[in-house]
């Protein structure tokens, strides 16, 4: 490492986050200052999930990832993580964590002295890929019911359907009738 680039994080509450976000307007993302210092939240635009929002906290020698991926699935729970742990194999930087709710999310922890426009780029498209690419899938193992139920609800009443077409097939071939009641709790995250 350059006696410069030892000099950029000397500071963390000012110059690393400033760089920070610096980058962060490079790459053309949305960003607000959090609540926590050195806390930078820039929202990720998806395919699946309409947006993740990045918790980004630099502290003295690492910068903290953090992202909400989907809260506590209704049923299969077993199922469900046993995906989840699969996939965390595949992460770099990255893990799967559970709050004291259940609720999923995605964590890490990248040295100060390694970060550079690259790895940053790498960490966010991690942190993407990790909440965007299985969100359908922990949404069928989690909260299918739920669906199920929606689905039905939105039907009955002639409501759109639209955030559910993803599961539009499933949905139209599943030959166990819905009671159609009060619409469901929303099983989106």
């Amino acid at each position: 490492m350059t006696a410069a680039r030892r000099d950029l994080f000397e500071d963390p509450a000012s110059d690393a986050v400033t760089w920070l976000r610096a980058r962060l307007d490079d790459l053309e993302l949305h960003w607000e200052a959090g609540t926590r210092p050195g806390e930078t939240v820039v929202t990720l635009p998806g395919e699946r999930k309409l947006q993740t929002g990045v918790s980004l906290v630099v502290g003295k020698r690492a910068l903290d990832v953090g992202a909400f991926v989907v809260r506590n699935p209704d049923e299969n729970h077993a199922e469900f993580y046993r995906y989840l742990l699969r996939r965390g194999l595949r992460l770099p930087w990255l893990g799967y964590a559970v709050d004291v709710s259940g609720d999923v999310y995605v964590t890490g922890r990248v040295p100060l002295a390694g970060l550079d426009e690259a790895l940053l780029d790498e960490l966010l498209g991690a942190v993407l890929v990790a909440c965007d690419d299985p969100f359908n899938a922990l949404l069928r193992l989690g909260f299918w019911s739920s669906i199920r139920r929606e689905w039905a609800w939105r039907l009955s009443r002639g409501e759109p359907t639209v955030n559910l077409e993803a599961f539009r097939a499933e949905l139209e071939a599943d030959p166990d009738p819905v009671v159609v009641g009060e619409p469901p709790a929303q099983a989106h995250g």
